[in-house]
């Protein structure tokens, strides 16, 4: 009896210890990771140097257990932000200026920014040899939803190539974001703006042509950045730094290494995307050079966002660049 006693005393202590010393939500310096959760305003390979962040787990080397969950919209972002159901938003800056002059007391600021275009394609019903912003004179173009940027971004091309958008074309924006491809498809407009894999597949089922990118004729802004509180910046620098860290890592992946090999690294991802296309997808965006080469916003790039915003007419006043940006983590180029 007692040596039965003595075997299950050990075997308690063996266990005991075993799930004292297994790795459990830790990272390699066997330290806690902390829970943070990111709203993401589309899955988009777009964003491929996050995802490379996530999958190579360069959060986890930071100390980070992070999880990224879809809320489409960028004023969704904001609101799971606000109500603390996420901590960090990421989506477009233009959202964090339009909640400051609503007058928010703990409003949202920009820490880390990504992608530096808009990141849609402009994809013609026709086939343009020679395609230029003229052949978009007195057609309609599906362009997503008031106020947002791919929207504003359109107007300010246009803008900016010599065409007015209010007189010269027709912008229909009452169509969804995850309905515009299928808008396009069933024989609404003449243009349709998309983001990828959508412009890849129409152009692989005959269906359309991508004639321009809309990041392209756009310029270089803040397009998608990661925002939280301001007291949750504020509370939790540890978090903000790790988590900034480990963006620049993904930056740093996709700017250092082939298309091909990044697809590799982000297929778990987009399951229904071949490899091929995925690569093919990437390479679109190293074309057109999307994303920052470090996480800091420079004041220049901000003030174009709010250019592009007061452009379509959805900008009351302008914001200070020092109160919606944060750059105390961010690396400068």
């Amino acid at each position: 009896m007692k040596k039965i006693f003595r075997y299950s005393l050990v075997f308690i202590i063996l266990l005991l210890f075993t799930i004292t010393m297994w790795p459990w939500n830790k990272n390699k310096n066997n330290t806690t990771l902390k829970k943070v959760v990111v709203a993401e305003v589309a899955h988009s390979i777009f964003y491929a140097p996050m995802y490379v962040a996530y999958t190579e787990g360069y959060f986890k080397e930071e100390g980070l257990d992070v999880e990224i969950i879809l809320t489409a919209g960028a004023d969704k972002v904001t609101a799971a932000v606000l109500s603390d159901d996420v901590n960090i938003g990421f989506c477009g800056s233009e959202s964090t200026i339009y909640l400051y002059n609503e007058g928010i007391k703990d409003y949202l600021v920009n820490f880390a920014g990504l992608t530096k275009k808009d990141g849609s394609f402009l994809v013609s019903r026709k086939k343009y040899d020679n395609f230029t912003v003229e052949n978009l004179k007195g057609k309609t173009i599906i362009g997503g939803r008031k106020g947002g940027m791919p929207e504003m971004t359109l107007k300010w091309a246009l803008k900016e190539n010599g065409i007015d958008y209010e007189d010269d074309v027709i912008i229909d924006t009452s169509i969804a974001f995850n309905a515009m491809s299928g808008a396009f498809i069933g024989g609404q407009g003449d243009f349709v703006s998309l983001f990828e894999p959508n412009a890849l597949e129409l152009e692989k089922q005959g269906l359309g042509y991508v004639v321009a990118s809309i990041g392209e004729l756009g310029g270089i802004v803040p397009y998608t950045a990661f925002n939280a509180k301001k007291s949750y910046i504020e509370n939790n620098p540890d978090v903000i730094e790790g988590f900034t860290k480990a963006i620049q890592k993904g930056l740093d992946y996709v700017h250092n290494n082939s298309s091909k090999d990044i697809a590799s690294k982000i297929l778990s991802e987009f399951p229904d995307t071949s490899l091929t296309d995925l690569e093919k997808i990437i390479d679109r965006y190293k074309n057109i050079d999307s994303w920052f080469k470090t996480t800091y916003i420079n004041e220049d790039n901000f003030i174009h966002i709010e250019e592009i915003m007061e452009n379509a007419k959805e900008l009351s006043k302008r914001v200070p660049y020092n109160k919606l940006v944060n750059n105390t983590y961010a690396k400068k180029e």
